[in-house]
């Protein structure tokens, strides 16, 4: 199935994603976005992050799903980073829809409303951005990169770094999730200070 090029080393074949066959770590946000009826939408979403070192964040999505379309008409979209303890919440996200659109298994999490922009949160997630919609990529295959700029952030108080907090126990106390595409998930507290180089900059 693979050919091997070196001792312990496969070259896996195009015909299948590469992701499917390895464990990578990644975030899992909910992606809030305005439905056409109304009505509110969140969708998990693991490939999500930054966009450089500004207030800018993206996700990708597909134009299959109402977030893409949702995002694009509304101009506007909020991320809720969930806690470890919120996995089931998050599943309940990614419940199908039925026949006639709609999510039940939205109707059991709890949510409040984004401050500037038309949207809603998780309740009890961590980290919270309400972003207005800068520009969508398409044709990355089947998929569309969705950008937006921060316009307002919050963060829950046990998560915020401080000058007086050390690190490694702000994150002991207050674990992380990761996503290990393509379908487990860990609890992050033990961390340890990556080794820059001396006189490293971004």
């Amino acid at each position: 199935m693979g050919e091997h090029v070196r001792d312990n080393l496969v070259t896996l074949g195009q015909d299948w994603p590469v992701w499917d066959r390895v464990f990578t770590v990644n975030p899992l946000v909910l992606i809030g976005t305005r439905e056409r009826d109304g009505e509110y939408d969140l969708a998990p979403k693991h490939m999500a992050f930054p966009m450089g070192w500004e207030n800018y964040f993206g996700f990708v999505c597909t134009p299959r799903h109402a977030t893409y379309h949702n995002a694009r008409r509304e101009g506007v979209f909020t991320v809720s980073y969930p806690k470890p303890t919120q996995v089931v919440l998050a599943s309940l996200a990614a419940s199908p829809r039925e026949g006639d659109g709609s999510k039940p298994g939205l109707y059991a999490l709890p949510t409040f409303p984004a401050s500037e922009v038309d949207g809603v949160f998780i309740q009890d997630a961590y980290l919270f951005l309400e972003c207005v919609l800068d520009r969508i990529v398409d044709d990355f295959g089947e998929n569309s990169l969705i950008s937006g700029r921060v316009v307002v952030a919050h963060v829950s108080e046990d998560y915020l770094r401080a000058s007086d907090t050390d690190d490694n126990d702000l994150i002991h106390e207050s674990p992380l999730l990761a996503y290990l595409s393509p379908d487990r998930y860990a609890r992050i507290k033990d961390s340890n200070s990556f080794p820059f180089p001396a006189n490293f900059m971004r």
